[in-house]
């Protein structure tokens, strides 16, 4: 190299290396679950109290499900929630779609901890409301933004929209009988 010349070589990744390789299994496995585990923990952390306490007090319409339907139901549905996002990990970085797909995820996950927070923590059937009607919103819109990238992946989301949707419901009838 002489004076006042810069070289820069560009070197290229092709697909085979390893910094290209795709993560393992197991890291996109924990990836998927361990943000689903933690919404369940925190969640339960904020009802559990409360279904033993302040939610007995108050007047439920006849299709209020027993307590005991709820864990198994959720459960359920964070499983089909954790290997839904699980295959939109999987799919590769740069695929046009997967960054958004993630990012409504995870919102509607938050919103899905602050539906606790709210309804149990703050004693507030109204609140509820007004953080449930967006979170169903957002689960929609992650339904919408999964379908192109993988469709099972999509699918597997339903009963979730089946089962907040029934929530929502539920929430505004406690709302109106102890308005």
């Amino acid at each position: 190299m002489g004076a006042g010349r810069l070289h820069v070589t560009i070197m290229s990744i092709s697909p085979s290396s390893p910094a290209a390789a795709p993560r393992p299994l197991w890291i996109d496995a924990l990836i998927a679950i361990g943000p689903v585990v933690a919404i369940s923990l925190l969640g339960n952390a904020v009802t559990i109290p409360q279904v033993l306490t302040w939610y007995p007090t108050l007047a439920k319409p006849p299709f209020n499900p027993p307590n005991w339907v709820f864990g198994p139901v959720w459960t359920m549905l964070f499983a089909l929630m954790a290997y839904g996002v699980w295959r939109i990990l999987r799919l590769p970085a740069g695929t046009p779609g997967r960054t958004r797909a993630l990012t409504v995820y995870h919102l509607q996950l938050a919103l899905n901890l602050a539906w606790s927070c709210v309804f149990f923590g703050l004693n507030s059937p109204l609140g509820g409301i007004l953080v449930i009607l967006p979170f169903l919103g957002l689960i929609l819109w992650m339904i919408a933004l999964f379908a192109p990238l993988d469709r099972l992946a999509a699918h597997l989301q339903w009963p979730y929209v089946a089962w907040v949707s029934f929530a929502t419901l539920l929430n505004v009838s406690i709302w109106w009988l102890n308005r």
